[in-house]
């Protein structure tokens, strides 16, 4: 009786540990954000070679503003480990590394495109685009994951936002856009990523809760994120590298943090080139914004295949909270 006694209240002890991380959860995404990283668990792809193709679009949510593209071309294979910029990342020389380069082009537009004039008060136009280079160092005694990366690139016209949307709405029978004279002036992207992500709960191969603390500094973005994911189906173990059979795989993901926002040059344009016709002043930046993401991922051997909607709250005082939808296609070798 004894030893039953004390099963119980194992169990018992269990299922509060259970409830008190769905709370924190829970807590975190109704008052809490920022991007889910490629990085992350939730997009974890069991190899350490593959290619994926990520595509977000507000399109997706029936809106045309804020954030109106996203494209993303991700490697990652073990011979990038002699990538020289890896020199400059944070990270551990073991087998448990997975080496990576992308490249990332995005565009934001304000309220309407469809005005030639300055609108004050709404989002700048701006573009850009970067190549990236990632190392992701993964510990499955401590169930953590440690990722950094530094991305080099431009923002401006030179990043071809205008091109792009122009392209895409005329193939599509959507107004051509006005008003990209206007947009943030080019200038130079330097940023450094810190990713750090700690598993608090995890039960099987079918939930996963972890923590997460992300921090970016340079000439685009100078944020520090924290908050909380999780991972609810049927996936393969993203602390593990140990060789698993192939299977089929399902699961739901869920992310929300907190961000507080030094420097934001998609807003406040570049720091070197002051020249914009216009941009958010300082004293006009939301300081501290929540994001949500939530998602589905279908493993099918080599193929993973993912669709997530994300919410993010106004970015600056007369701004609006935003919300678009964004698919990807891995394939792993």
């Amino acid at each position: 009786m004894r030893s039953f006694a004390i099963r119980i209240y194992a169990v018992k002890l269990h299922a509060r540990k259970i409830i008190l991380c769905l709370l924190l959860l829970c807590s975190c995404f109704v008052s809490s954000a920022q991007l889910i990283d490629n990085s992350s668990t939730l997009k974890n792809i069991a190899t350490t070679n593959y290619l994926r193709f990520n595509y977000e679009n507000d399109f997706f949510t029936g809106t045309d503003y804020y954030y109106s593209q996203g494209i993303t071309v991700e490697y990652v294979h073990p011979g990038l480990r002699r990538n020289p910029f890896n020199k400059l990342l944070l990270f551990q020389k073991n087998d448990k590394s997975k080496y990576g380069i992308s490249f990332n082009i995005f565009g934001y537009t304000p309220t309407s495109i469809e005005s030639d004039q300055v609108l004050y008060g709404d989002r700048p136009f701006q573009a850009n685009m970067a190549i990236k280079s990632f190392v992701l160092n993964v510990d499955s005694i401590k169930k953590q994951r440690v990722a950094s990366s530094i991305s080099i690139g431009i923002i401006g016209p030179a990043a071809l936002g205008k091109e792009i949307q122009t392209f895409i709405h005329k193939r599509i029978g959507d107004p051509i856009p006005k008003g990209w004279q206007h947009q943030i002036r080019n200038d130079l992207i330097l940023n450094y990523q810190f990713n750090y992500e700690k598993a608090i709960l995890k039960a099987g191969n079918n939930l996963l809760v972890n923590g997460i603390v992300e921090a970016k500094a340079g000439t685009l973005y100078n944020k520090f994120s924290s908050g909380f994911n999780f991972m609810a189906g049927s996936f393969t173990d993203p602390y593990s590298f140990t060789p698993v059979k192939k299977k089929n795989n399902i699961y739901l993901y869920g992310q929300g943090q907190l961000t507080l926002v030094g420097y934001d040059a998609t807003i406040q344009g570049g720091i070197f080139n002051r020249k914009s016709v216009y941009i958010i002043p300082a004293k006009e930046i939301e300081r501290v914004v929540f994001r949500a993401d939530i998602g589905i991922m279908l493993n099918i051997k080599k193929v993973y295949l993912c669709y997530s909607q994300s919410y993010l709250s106004k970015e600056f005082k007369k701004g609006l909270n935003h919300s678009w939808g964004g698919l990807s296609l891995a394939l792993s070798f």
